[in-house]
């Protein structure tokens, strides 16, 4: 005989994997949307490598004793007399979440899973206890994330990719400085990702170390990883070094920086200038200077020459390692948002209680894991197409330069004890790549509509949390 027990387990497995499939659907395209965008790495090729990595972070190194009610939003223990009123408003939380990832993963907007089911439980909270039954200034800090990541990421990719512009791309010999510049890039890139692995993640190992232990072992990895590198990129032939460089070509290219520094001053004298016909004649002065620009910018993106190829090859390989060190952390950390509230029915199911802190079973662990790479291997695409290449147009130098940034804010805001998105962030960093090349390179549309679906991710999570628990009250 089917008992209302057995019908919520069943809904708890289905609402659980379709919010895995919404995780991958959307979130996945954190870790590879930049390599896809910059053509580091085909769509194909980005599925096949985040799939492996996601399922293995999800199932080897998962969370296997997750919080009940994710963030601490509402308090567990107000639902300890009526248990299946928990079960119901987990199953809502679970089922609103992930529509509203659907949702968003359609029209290809890039949001905060974790954010979704943190709306998704306030809803939950609300129409079960009230006001009073959500710590709201939880949830303000959690919000303030909004602000926090996009706006530290980009900051720093924009320096980050500037420091590659004036050392590489401006320099004489774009081959011969990438490879002067590499090791340090090499060392840098292991250890911001040993450090995010050993000291925010991975803690199912036991390897959530104290940040000096950690900073000792990431320094470690990233000079074993520099010297590796040092050795590999040292065999690639340029062109450069097959024919002597002419000095007056140096010249020019210090020449052509010069003036490309002069144009950019000029842009800001224009924003700033007090009176309509001063704007005119400075206007006219930088449509005259057009043509020099063109050729400063095309050292930039020139691909024509195997220089130029082979360094966009570098930053290729350094990217995919990058991203393969998220899709790998991300399998890890985020699976808990799916499997979280499905660990805590199956548990309240199993014991008839609800505690704050409930364990996950490996099978629970692969479910999650498994939804993810086919959300990813469906719809994946919508939401890597608008991070690669709707946002900014991203080269392997660039898109390298806003996972690494990307992945710097994550340590530095997880060591001050700062709230963050991972999504926010990487949208903030690949936003800082493309301030880097001036405002026109940004599409400022699909950055509106990126951050108006930010601002209404909590309230419609609780939103449709709210409905959906009256519906399934009513039938239970």
């Amino acid at each position: 005989m089917i008992t209302p027990e057995h019908i919520i387990l069943i809904l708890a497995l289905a609402f659980g994997f379709y919010m895995a499939w919404s995780i991958g659907a959307n979130d996945v395209a954190n870790a590879m949307g930049t390599s896809v965008g910059s053509g580091a790495i085909t769509l194909k090729q980005a599925i096949i490598i985040a799939s492996v990595l996601e399922f293995s972070g999800a199932f080897f190194v998962g969370t296997n004793v997750t919080e009940t009610v994710r963030k601490g939003i509402i308090d567990p223990s107000i639902f300890v007399h009526n248990p299946i009123l928990f079960m119901l408003g987990m199953l809502s939380a679970l089922l609103a979440a992930a529509a509203w990832l659907q949702l968003a993963s359609y029209f290809g907007w890039p949001v905060s899973t974790t954010h979704s089911i943190v709306g998704a439980i306030v809803g939950f909270g609300l129409i079960t206890g009230g006001v009073h039954a959500v710590k709201w200034p939880k949830l303000f800090s959690i919000t303030m994330s909004w602000v926090v990541s996009p706006i530290l990421s980009a900051i720093i990719a924009f320096i980050v990719f500037n420091i590659i512009r004036y050392k590489v791309y401006f320099s004489s010999q774009p081959l011969k400085s990438t490879k002067k510049i590499a090791p340090y890039l090499i060392f840098c890139v292991f250890f911001v990702l040993t450090l995010a692995m050993v000291f925010k993640g991975l803690k199912n190992l036991h390897l959530n170390l104290t940040f000096p232990k950690a900073c000792l072992v990431a320094v470690i990895v990233g000079i074993i990883a520099a010297i590796i590198g040092n050795f590999l990129i040292g065999r690639v032939k340029g062109v450069e070094e097959i024919e002597e460089i002419e000095e007056y070509e140096e010249k020019s290219a210090r020449f052509l920086f010069n003036i490309y520094r002069a144009t950019k001053r000029i842009e800001n004298a224009i924003r700033l200038a007090p009176s309509f016909s001063m704007k005119k004649e400075l206007t006219g002065i930088l449509e005259k200077l057009k043509p020099i620009i063109g050729d400063i910018e095309s050292r930039e993106i020139m691909t024509t020459k195997t220089e130029y190829i082979m360094v966009e090859k570098i930053f290729g390989y350094l990217q995919i390692l990058s991203a393969s060190f998220v899709a790998f952390a991300h399998g890890a950390n985020d699976v808990a948002n799916s499997v979280g509230p499905l660990a805590g029915i199956i548990t309240v199911l199993k014991s008839g209680t609800v505690i704050n802190k409930t364990p996950v079973p490996m099978w629970v662990l692969a479910l999650g894991g498994f939804g993810i790479v086919i959300g990813l291997a469906t719809w994946g695409w919508r939401v890597i197409e608008t991070i690669g290449k709707k946002i900014t147009e991203l080269t392997p130098s660039r898109g390298f330069s806003a996972e690494f940034s990307a992945a710097i804010t994550i340590v530095f805001a997880s060591k001050l004890g700062l709230p963050i998105s991972t999504t926010h962030t990487l949208v903030g960093a690949v936003l800082g790549v493309g301030m880097a090349r001036g405002f026109s390179a940004l599409n400022i549309k699909v950055v509106r509509d990126i951050i108006i679906s930010w601002a209404i991710t909590i309230p419609t999570g609780a939103f449709l949390t709210i409905i959906i628990f009256e519906i399934l009250k009513y039938l239970f």
